[in-house]
């Protein structure tokens, strides 16, 4: 009897414990769960600092020389011809000298005329006079006579000829000078900027002086996008690589790119990093239309990419390429994994997991560790 009765002792005893302990247990910490899978992971690298969208063709223009603006035949937003006159400052003092150089080149082109006519003339007389020398008919100085006249007047000839030259160079001459006064467009173009108005003055940039153009030109035909990458980044990166471009303006889009150059030198500017500027083209010319110069960028150049692959997030790995997995009693359990390619987002596994393994993705959750049970949170989405 009493040895039935330290029976049912110990059994409530035993139940009463159990029930404690399950009671106290510690409860499992809800994760993130992400299921290893296959896919690609790539290899890229990104600018340092934000890219810009530049035109192929971009330039400031300057008159040569300053003066007063006498016409101004454009404004910011017009559509241009290469040829165009855009801009031209009064020249009323250049012009007269350039119609006096235009009357001196008729005078001295007439004056040869003359001249030269006058020069032929008394070169046949001088033939026909030796002819008559010869038969008798006249003395051998009268002959040597016209043919000394002929020769002197063939050597003004000549001079008239040179003098018209001259005078042709000096109309040459102030045609130049007229076109310092002229701003023409070197190339079809879009005016983007003008500094400057009819009968203000406009002074031309000196060596070393950022003075402000007076008008900015760009073909929006053709653009690229020029990006700095950290001067370590710099010997991986080749033209003809491919590339993505992201723009802030368009946030849900990416463009397709192509690398067309890497700069020859490092530029370093005080108080950042060493950088050298990439420029990549738009592979598709016509993901172009709409966007504007100076739109800043973000630009991913593909270096090497591997498909079919098993792969798992790179924020799940911890230091020494360790991983908590899940195991079959909802608990977990360190392993460590031999990675391959990695970028930002994936990371691709050599060894020590296999497909359909289930690795945590909260390691930012206090209490995750080895041995710890946990569950999966369904509040948040998986990834």
């Amino acid at each position: 009897m009493k040895s039935s009765r330290l029976l049912i002792a110990a059994l409530v005893t035993a139940i009463l414990a159990g029930a404690g302990y399950w009671l106290t247990r510690p409860k499992p910490i809800p994760v993130r769960l992400h299921t290893v899978a296959t896919g690609t992971v790539e290899a890229t690298l990104t600018n340092t600092r934000a890219g810009t969208v530049e035109a192929c063709q971009r330039t400031k223009l300057s008159t040569i020389m300053g003066g007063r603006i006498e016409y101004l035949g454009v404004k910011e937003g017009d559509q241009v011809s290469k040829g165009q006159v855009l801009m031209r400052l009064w020249h009323q003092d250049l012009r007269a000298r350039a119609e006096v150089a235009e009357a001196q080149l008729a005078t001295a082109k007439s004056r040869t005329a003359e001249v030269c006519a006058v020069a032929a003339n008394a070169e046949r007389e001088a033939g026909r006079q030796e002819a008559l020398a010869t038969r008798g008919f006249i003395s051998a100085s009268r002959a040597e006579t016209a043919r000394t006249d002929a020769t002197a007047r063939r050597a003004a000839c000549t001079s008239a000829n040179k003098d018209a030259i001259t005078a042709d160079r000096q109309l040459a001459a102030a045609g130049a000078d007229l076109g310092r006064t002229l701003i023409v467009a070197p190339f079809d173009g879009t005016i983007a900027k003008i500094v400057g108005e009819v009968g203000e003055y406009s002074t031309p940039s000196p060596p070393g002086v950022p003075t402000p153009p007076a008008i900015d030109l760009i073909d929006p035909s053709c653009l690229y996008v020029k990006a700095p990458m950290d001067e370590l980044d710099a010997p991986k990166v080749h033209p003809g690589q491919i590339a993505r471009i992201r723009l802030d303006a368009y946030a849900n889009r990416v463009f397709e790119g192509k690398v067309r150059r890497v700069a020859p030198y490092v530029t370093a500017v005080e108080k950042q990093a060493r950088t050298v500027d990439v420029e990549i083209d738009f592979s598709i010319p016509g993901d172009i239309q709409g966007l504007l110069v100076g739109y800043s960028a973000d630009v991913e150049i593909l270096l090497e990419a591997r498909t079919n692959v098993a792969r798992i997030p790179t924020a799940a790995l911890q230091e020494g390429g360790r991983v908590l997995l899940l195991d079959g009693d909802g608990k977990l359990a360190a392993r460590t994994v031999k990675a391959g390619l990695a970028n930002w987002e994936f990371t691709e596994v050599l060894e020590g997991l296999a497909a359909g393994d289930r690795i945590v993705l909260s390691l930012e959750k206090e209490g995750i560790k080895p041995g710890v049970r946990v569950t999966e949170d369904n509040s948040t989405e998986k990834k």
